[in-house]
């Protein structure tokens, strides 16, 4: 779950794992897999970063290590 903020300043927990796609209108709004579409005060590159760290949290993401040689 990641934490967001509402137009109206309340935040919430959205499972990311829902989420097909984030848009800046001017609004950042959220459409989920079943075509809800939820608008947040955060900006894209905002949510971008919070969605990857769950995921690499979760193990969702692997984390990549440069190997000297290659």
């Amino acid at each position: 779950m990641i934490e967001l903020i509402r137009l109206n300043g309340q935040p919430f927990l959205l499972n990311a794992l829902l989420i097909e796609q984030v848009e800046a209108f001017p609004d950042t709004t959220i459409t989920l897999m079943n075509g809800k579409k939820i608008v947040v005060l955060n900006d894209i590159q905002e949510i971008k970063a919070i969605i990857n760290d769950q995921y690499s949290e979760i193990g969702l993401i692997g984390v990549q290590r440069k190997v000297e040689g290659s």
